[in-house]
């Protein structure tokens, strides 16, 4: 059962110093198994500080992380790995740029696996991830030896998405990972996010600065301001939400407008 508990966290960077920034404060949330959060807030709000805890890249200052009934608080980044899918927002980070879309794929397939002297991808195995690739759409079915850092952004968010569900993660964390596309080609990665997620019922943080994508994607919407969560939709308050609803409901319970023209804007 794929379930996050964030008990009571804390964080707060250059303590003690003229540039101390509170930037999670007394945070505590649950995740069901198979629930597809959004978290939306303004610049500073603690979204990406928040899954930089989660993901082990930040440690906590107090309080507890728990996948899955484990307290995964004090576990360095790289052991967290193995548990975890993540998405960035830059198309760049995820992939080795120097190697073929087949041999990324198989580091993918092979974490958290014994490693051993055998590195050969088999036939079956390339078989699977051509069946892989070609439900992204992309023709990337028939690149399997092209290098990714030859790849658009679009085409190497997607495949980075693919190689983060590869093997089935506890916990699934997109880091505003189309903020550095076109609209288009974001529109093409979140249909693509959405039909993975559906498909293996994959518990799921996705971190946007667009109000809409919050809204109109995953099942329940956060909102974070200050280092706290101020707002927490789901069901069918969430269907019925809009951006000027949000912004309403954001106004009442922080008692300040809403002033990120990023997230208006998008």
């Amino acid at each position: 059962m794929h379930k996050l508990e964030i008990q009571a966290l804390n964080k707060t960077f250059n303590q003690g110093t003229i540039n101390e920034k509170v930037a999670i404060h007394q945070l505590s949330l649950n995740f069901e198994e198979g629930e597809f959060v959004t978290v939306i807030g303004g610049n500073g709000a603690g979204k990406s500080t928040l899954l930089n805890l989660i993901a082990g890249v930040y440690p906590a200052d107090s309080g507890k992380v728990i996948l899955d009934g484990r307290d995964i608080t004090k576990m360095p980044e790289h052991k967290r790995a193995c548990m975890l899918g993540r998405v960035f927002q830059d198309p760049m980070m995820g992939t080795a740029s120097d190697m073929g879309i087949e041999e990324n794929l198989a580091m993918a397939y092979r974490r958290g696996k014994k490693r051993s002297l055998r590195w050969g991808i088999s036939a079956q195995e390339r078989d699977k991830y051509r069946e892989k690739l070609r439900s992204l759409d992309l023709g990337l079915e028939g690149r399997l030896s092209t290098r990714v850092g030859l790849l658009s952004g679009g085409q190497r968010q997607a495949l980075t998405l693919l190689m983060a569900t590869l093997q089935k993660p506890n916990l699934l964390l997109l880091d505003e990972h189309t903020a550095a596309l076109d609209p288009r080609t974001a529109a093409k990665v979140l249909e693509l996010s959405d039909r993975i997620i559906a498909k293996h019922g994959l518990t799921t943080m996705m971190v946007t600065h667009n109000m809409r994508d919050a809204i109109e994607h995953g099942n329940r919407l956060i909102m974070m301001h200050e280092g706290a969560i101020v707002l927490d939709i789901a069901g069918e308050a969430k269907k019925k939400l809009t951006v000027e609803g949000l912004i309403e409901k954001f106004s009442a319970v922080s008692g300040q407008e809403f002033a990120n023209d990023r997230a208006l804007l998008s």
